[in-house]
Order: C-alpha cells, then sequence, then structure tokens
C-alpha cells in the first residue's frame, strides 16, 4: 500500500514538472522604453551638418524644435497624429552592420515598438519669419517706434530673441546660416554701411509685398483642399432654401392657374349650341396650352435667377482665396500685432493695390440672405413644432380619457368581484371545464 502511494506521487510531481517547463516561454520580451523612438521624415537634400535646435516661434515666442542645414536652409516641424478612435503604432527596425575577424559583415537587426503613431514631418519655412519678431518691437510708444527706426546689425537684431533655451547664437556662427539670414533681413529692410558689418532697419512697405507675394503664390500652388473647402466654397455659398422657395412659389402658381384653367372649361353648355361649345372648348384649350407654357417658361426663367444668385464670380472667389491665403500666413507665422498691421494695409486699396469691394459687397448681402433663410427656418420649425404639439395633446387626452374610464369600471365593481381578483388561480381548471359533452 505504501508503495502505491509513492508511485502515486512520483507521478504527480513528474507531471508538475512537465507543465512548469511547458508554461516557459520560448520568447523573452524587454523592458517597455520609458522614451519611445519619434518617427521623424527628413528631406533628402539636407546635409549630414543639419541638426535639431530650439529657436523662439516667430508667433508666440516659445522655444520649439526646428531643423537647420547650413548648406539647403531652416525646416519647420509638421506632427501628423492617428485618430483617437482608429489607434496605430510603429514597428522600427534598425539593421546594424559589424565587421566579424575574418573580414566578412554580418546584419544584426533589432526592433523596436512605439505605441505612439505620431509622425513629424520637415517642411521648409522662410528663416524671415525668425527675425521679424527682432526687427518688431511690441511697443507701440514713440519711444520704441524711435529706436525701431535705428540701423543696427544682424547680431545686435538678434541679441533680443537670445534665451536659455534658444541656440540662435549657434546657428549665427554657420557661415551659409548667418549668409541666409542676411539675405532675408535685406529683403525686407533699408541697409547702409556701417564699415565692417551691414546694418538693417526695417521697411514695413517691403515686408508688406513680401507677405503679399507670398500669398500670391500659395493661391497660385493652391490651397490645401480642407482649407478651400472651409474658408473659400463654404465662405461663399449662399443659402439654397431662397432658390427653392422661389422655385416652390413658382409651382404654386402653375397650379392656381391650372385650377382657373379647369374651371373655365368645366363652364355648362346647352343642347342647342353643341357647335358653338365645341369651338369654345377648342379655344381654350389652345389657351390653356399657352397659358401653361407661358408659366413653364416663367419657372424656368425663375430657377435661372435662383441659379444666378447662387452662382459666384470668379473674381470673388479669387479675392476670397487670397485673403485667406494672406490671413493663414499671418496668423501662423507672424506676431498679433504685426499681423493686425498688415491686414490694415491689405484693406487699403491705396497699399495694396487691390480693391476688395466686389467681395465685401458680396459678403454684406450673404448675410442679409442667410439671415432671411434662417428667419424663414424658425418660421417653419415653429409652424411645424405647433403641429407636433397639437398631436401630442391629442394622444394626451386619449390617454387621459381611457385613464379615467378605468377608473369608472372599477369603481363600479363589486367587493366580491375584487377579491376575486385577487384569488390565484394558477392550477385550477375552468368552469367551463365542467359542462363538456361526455
Amino acid at each position: 500500500m505504501a508503495r502505491t502511494r509513492s508511485t502515486k506521487n512520483d507521478s504527480a510531481g513528474t507531471k508538475g514538472e512537465t507543465s512548469s517547463k511547458s508554461s516557459v516561454s520560448k520568447y523573452s520580451l524587454s523592458a517597455k522604453n520609458e522614451k519611445p523612438p519619434t518617427v521623424f521624415i527628413l528631406p533628402k537634400r539636407a546635409t549630414q551638418d543639419a541638426r535639431i535646435v530650439n529657436l523662439p516661434n516667430p508667433r508666440n515666442a516659445k522655444p520649439s524644435r526646428y531643423l537647420v542645414c547650413p548648406t539647403t536652409g531652416i525646416y519647420e516641424f509638421t506632427k501628423i497624429s492617428a485618430p483617437k478612435s482608429m489607434p496605430r503604432s510603429w514597428l522600427i527596425e534598425s539593421n546594424d552592420v559589424e565587421d566579424t575577424p575574418d573580414a566578412s559583415k554580418t546584419n544584426n537587426s533589432h526592433g523596436q515598438v512605439a505605441s505612439s503613431a505620431d509622425l513629424y514631418v520637415a517642411t521648409t519655412i522662410d528663416p524671415l519669419f525668425f527675425v521679424l519678431p527682432a526687427l518688431i518691437h511690441a511697443d507701440s510708444s514713440r519711444k520704441a517706434d524711435e529706436k525701431r527706426r535705428l540701423f543696427m546689425t544682424i547680431y545686435d537684431h538678434l541679441d533680443k530673441l537670445e534665451t536659455e533655451e534658444s541656440h540662435m547664437s549657434e546657428i549665427l556662427r554657420w557661415e551659409g546660416t548667418r549668409s541666409l539670414l542676411e539675405s532675408r533681413m535685406a529683403a525686407v529692410c533699408d541697409t547702409t554701411d556701417g564699415g565692417s558689418d551691414l546694418m538693417y532697419r526695417l521697411n514695413e512697405n517691403k515686408l508688406f509685398a513680401v507677405i503679399l507675394n507670398k500669398a500670391r503664390k500659395m493661391c497660385e500652388g493652391g490651397l490645401a483642399p480642407s482649407m478651400e473647402e472651409k474658408f473659400v466654397t463654404k465662405a461663399l455659398e449662399a443659402p439654397v432654401q431662397m432658390s427653392s422657395q422661389r422655385f416652390s412659389d413658382s409651382t404654386q402658381a402653375k397650379s392656381v392657374t391650372e385650377k382657373g384653367l379647369e374651371s373655365g372649361v368645366s363652364t355648362p353648355q346647352t343642347e342647342s349650341t353643341d357647335s358653338q361649345s365645341t369651338t369654345a372648348t377648342s379655344q381654350s384649350d389652345l389657351l390653356a396650352d399657352s397659358q401653361a407654357s407661358t408659366a413653364a417658361t416663367s419657372l424656368m426663367e425663375d430657377e435661372d435667377e435662383g441659379l444666378r444668385a447662387v452662382k459666384v464670380s470668379d473674381d470673388i472667389v479669387h479675392l476670397q482665396r487670397l485673403r485667406t491665403a494672406f490671413s493663414f500666413i499671418s496668423s501662423r507665422y507672424l506676431t498679433s500685432s504685426l499681423a493686425t498691421q498688415l491686414s490694415t494695409s491689405l484693406a487699403d486699396q491705396t497699399t495694396s493695390g487691390i480693391d476688395f469691394a466686389p467681395l465685401d459687397t458680396y459678403h454684406t448681402e450673404l448675410a442679409k440672405l442667410r439671415s432671411e433663410a434662417a428667419a424663414s427656418r424658425a418660421i417653419g420649425d415653429y409652424t411645424r413644432k405647433r403641429g407636433l404639439d397639437a398631436e401630442e395633446e391629442e394622444a394626451r387626452a386619449e390617454k387621459k380619457r381611457k385613464l379615467e374610464e378605468e377608473k369608472k369600471k372599477k369603481a363600479s365593481e363589486s367587493r366580491a368581484t375584487k377579491e376575486l381578483k385577487k384569488v390565484n388561480t394558477a392550477g385550477m381548471m375552468k368552469l367551463s371545464a365542467f359542462f363538456k359533452k361526455k
């Protein structure tokens, strides 16, 4: 008996060892990296000397990361994120080539998983936007304005942007980057020879011409589809209800005309004037056809007028697209005070040379049409709501009537009937079962 127990214990121990061995995984996973890698797409023309540095953002002066190449220029990073409803991740593989003692090369592949699918794309940015905050003072006082009018070297201007987190002084040591910044400053500044260095002073007219030229090139290349749809197409879209209302009015007038003609044809005639009635009927048919064709022609004319009211001319679309491009550049790359100043210059025809009066007139008429359409929709919603309220009142009255009938029925019942309703009749035979035929 003891031997049998010993055998059972040995077999149980063997099974436990086997299950523990089978539960061990063949692959070992590395610990999660607290700082996962970030995916960047860099331009091919950027050289090996390119570096990612911190520079003040042209719009809000906050330190941001940019790619600076001494040869090709400065690039900004645009973040592309996956939608939150569809999470994504990156599987990154890197190949390391190592030399073995026998002069052969081996590839060692290493893989990583980035839980965030964010992607950063480097695109070109004009270096002019980085020097504009130094050329423009936020203070609009007279002393600051006089100080801004002084000629200063590039180092004196850019010293105002120097902070502990900025690498502006480091990139100025690169000959190619410094030459690029100087050339862009010369495009918007008046220059004078200061001996060893060239000195610069901002010219607002040159600056406005440069920004306007950028907006025109942006329009020629075409706006982004989302920007074109939101700020151009929908911004100039007239309410459809105005043309549809005109269509319904014309249809109603046509129906009224047809009813009038039908009532005129159905005039009773005597038996003695059959030939005259036949002639009158044929004439009335011709008159009905002519009036019906006239009504159809007026309907088509009304439809054409409605279409002409909705259609926008190409000149107005071009003006809207130009204003959108100019506003985008100003709101993204310029300070708020400078953007306001340039927007005022754009609205001035003598400064910009562009007449935005047709666009402004169209927007005024469009606002009026939209207010009328909103008022008509409000009236329709009110009428429909009144109809729904009437239906709800009828349903409520019907429900109340049924409840009152049930209350009267219960009040007329005797006490014995009420007590019988409380009796549990489950499993009992019905009274009709005792009167069945045998």
